[in-house]
Parts: structure tokens; sequence; C-alpha cells
């Protein structure tokens, strides 16, 4: 794949995409959740897209480890609002949302991408994307967010996971969903302990064998906290190395909070990988 249909916009794959992060919930793991409060949410998503975001990822509804669902009353309420003023800036705009009604209105109100944490299970979820020219990326998770990393369970992680990505990939298809829009995410940190991330990870490949782009998302998730020892706010290194070694394993989208930082590594390893501009 060389390119990623995403709404009006085509994506070159030539170099890896950021995908800055704008939580519009409030109760973030990472602590910048900015809740109902549109101006905040507005001004950080500013600042994630004059970093250099190639796409900006919008979610009004938390997914992290323990959450509790939210009506979908409240999360059109977070979600509009911002969304309708983003969609103005000439730049990709992605909701994580798994809701069919949410992903219409999104699409409705300029998104160009849907991010759905349950891998498009939903027959009306597809028949919302397939309507659209929206990319659509796909991930795994094993439960819900409010159940998922208490007692997760494999026998073979990347095995079971490739297969999940596979069959998501094919209701896709059926659903009308070229592959040219599609983005496939294995999941870090959904339904995996840190040994399960980390078999994933190396396996990263052969999960994701679809020929697909790969979206990877580890920004201060608490697998680096266990690996580093640090809490939530002090985890930008290894964030931004975690970003930098999905690269090298082929993911063409990285997920990140830390948008200048990224792209600083992301542009070091291509110089030195690839050919730098000014050689």
């Amino acid at each position: 794949m060389k390119t990623l249909r995403c709404g009006r916009f085509q994506l070159s794959l030539d170099r890896p995409l950021t995908m800055g992060i704008v939580n519009l919930t409030p109760d973030s793991f990472s602590g910048d959740g900015v809740a109902g409060d549109v101006d905040r949410a507005i001004a950080h998503a500013r600042q994630q897209f004059e970093a250099g975001s190639d796409i900006l990822d919008v979610g009004a509804e938390s997914s992290r480890p323990g959450a509790i669902p939210t009506s979908e009353a409240d999360e059109l309420r977070r979600l509009l609002p911002v969304l309708r003023e983003l969609t103005g800036w000439g730049v990709p705009v992605s909701v994580d949302t798994y809701k069919p009604a949410v992903m219409r209105a999104a699409l409705e109100a300029g998104a160009t991408m849907i991010n759905d944490i349950t891998g498009m299970v939903q027959p009306a979820a597809l028949a919302v994307v397939a309507g659209s020219d929206c990319a659509v990326c796909v991930m795994h998770m094993q439960g819900e967010p409010g159940t998922m990393q208490k007692t997760p369970v494999y026998g073979d992680v990347v095995a079971e996971v490739g297969v999940f990505l596979k069959a998501a990939v094919e209701r896709c298809r059926s659903a009308g969903v070229g592959d040219d829009r599609l983005v496939l995410d294995p999941g870090f940190g959904f339904g995996k302990t840190l040994a399960h991330n980390l078999a994933l990870f190396r396996g990263l490949t052969a999960a994701c064998a679809e020929g697909l782009p790969v979206l990877v998302g580890f920004s201060r998730k608490a697998m680096l906290g266990a690996i580093t020892g640090r809490p939530v706010d002090q985890r930008m290194a290894a964030s931004v190395a975690a970003a930098l070694l999905s690269v090298q394993k082929g993911a063409k989208i990285v997920r990140v909070h830390d948008v200048a930082a990224t792209k600083d590594a992301l542009a070091v390893w291509s110089a030195i990988e690839q050919g730098g501009q000014n050689e």
C-alpha cells in the first residue's frame, strides 16, 4: 500500500505518519483529558496540529483499563463542537468510537477516519463506514475496557490477534470497504499483559499480515511504566523509543501524545536509514 484513502485526503505511506491524540474525556489515563472544556480541547488539538500531526485522533469516550462506558449523548456532546472546528484545519481527523450513531454524526461533521477499538464487529458500524469514503482502523481487543486487564489469556497471542484482524478485514471488504481505506491496529494494552504486549511487538509482522498499513499505539501506556518504572507523566522518552522501534518493525502510523518529539526521532531515523534530503 502506497497511499491511504482518508476521505478527501490521500495520505502517502512512503514515510511514517504521526497521529496526534486529542482526548475529550474527563478520565484519560495519560492525564491530558479535557472533558467538556471545548476551548481547552481546541487549544490542545491546535498544539498537536502545529507540532506536525499528520492525523488528529479525537476520542470522547475513555477506553483505558477499568473505564466506565459513556452514553451516546455524552460522547456526542463532547465530540461535535470540537470536531466541527478541527475539520476546517485541512488535516485528516480520525474519531475514536465504536458506536454507529457516533460514527455517522462524526462523518457528517467532517471526520475522515473512524478508529474502532472493537474491530468493526457491529453490522450497523460497517454499514456507516461502507457508505462513506473514510479510512477505517480496525483494532484487536480481548474483552472490553472495564475488565480487559483483569485476566487476559492467550494460547498464542500473535496467532490469535492475527486471526481476529484477518476476520475484521474480511468483514470490511465484504461490506464494500476497499483495502486503500483500511488500517490495522494490534491493540497494545487492550486485554494484554506485559508479556503478551512484548510477544505481540516481536511478532508484529506476523500478527498484521494482510498487507495493509499498521497503526501502533504505545504512547505513555502502562506497559512502558512496567518496563521503566516511571509514572505516566514521565514516559515521553519511552514512548518515543517505542514509536521508533515500531516503525522499524514496519508500522506506518504511530498514535502519540508527544508529536514533536516523535517526529524528531523519526526524522533522525529517516536521515540515517533512508537518506536525508540534504545528502
